[in-house]
């Protein structure tokens, strides 16, 4: 029995196109005995008849899914040997399931919830999550994101009241501080950094979250999206905006988190890198 749990997220940016990718980091994870226990995935791009089920259970992990045709569509992968139960029941793996924000109507698929029953641990509530994009400040979609942050906020509340041990895990599409950033002055302004959405990052924060990243020493300019364009990652011209926001009771237990940018540096690569917080039981 493992000591620690690993949870990651991952924007992969279309799971048809990099399927390959995430089974040889899963892979490659599993064989330096660093295996990841659950993956938070955002950015499928396909409906839940197009997920690979199949190849994922071959892999051995058991996924919930949430998809979307063309866009949008988030998932939750649990490792079965990690599992208190070891099953091949969906049903029974994935407890108390939430699609999308209660009371919200939205027909973008966007947040997938679900409590999970780990070997030695007591349940933890897994939140996948791909926050809009919101483009400019000065559009349409940055209202539709601020109005979603309004209310992921007021339903996590309520989660956060009824789940001690909570773990809030996906692509933000916000860089929370200038730290965050390559070039704050080139930023400045912009989506991603503006006032509006670094305050809704903070109001998460402020209902009893941390950001895990930050709960150790890191490396400077560790950022977890870079551009494809322009040599972005060549150059480090990248932000971290891929979070795992961890509640006090696993606050506690968290004993590292980071950034693996390894996966960037492969063959048609996702524009993001997963990030990882490791829990002990």
């Amino acid at each position: 029995m493992t000591d620690f749990l690993r949870i990651a997220s991952w924007n992969v940016n279309s799971i048809k196109v990099r399927l390959p990718q995430v089974l040889r980091w899963l892979d490659a994870r599993e064989r330096i005995q660093l295996p990841i226990d659950a993956l938070c995935l955002q950015e499928l791009k396909l409906p839940d008849d197009k997920y690979p089920h199949q190849e994922f259970e071959n892999a051995g992990y058991l996924s919930l899914v949430a998809g979307q045709k063309t866009y949008n569509g988030v998932a939750i992968l649990v490792r079965r040997s990690a599992l208190a139960s070891i099953s091949t029941d969906i049903d029974t793996t994935f407890l108390k399931v939430t699609r999308n924000i209660p009371g919200f109507d939205d027909v973008q698929q966007r947040m997938l919830a679900a409590t999970i029953c780990f070997n030695g641990a007591k349940p933890i509530r897994l939140i996948s999550a791909y926050f809009p994009n919101g483009q400019s400040p000065e559009s349409e979609k940055f209202a539709y994101k601020l109005k979603w942050l309004a209310e992921l906020h007021k339903w996590l509340g309520v989660e956060l009241s009824e789940n001690d041990r909570l773990a809030l895990l996906g692509d933000f599409n916000i860089a929370p501080f200038d730290e965050d950033v390559h070039d704050p002055k080139a930023w400045e302004g912009q989506n991603l950094v503006s006032p509006q959405e670094r305050k809704a990052f903070q109001d998460l924060i402020g209902l009893g979250l941390y950001d895990s990243f930050r709960l150790f020493d890191q490396p400077p300019k560790t950022f977890s999206w870079w551009d494809y364009r322009m040599m972005g990652f060549r150059r480090n011209a990248g932000v971290r905006i891929d979070h795992i926001l961890v509640s006090e009771a696993l606050k506690e237990k968290c004993q590292s988190s980071g950034v693996d940018k390894n996966p960037r540096t492969w063959e048609q690569p996702s524009d993001h890198a997963p990030v990882i917080a490791e829990i002990a039981i």
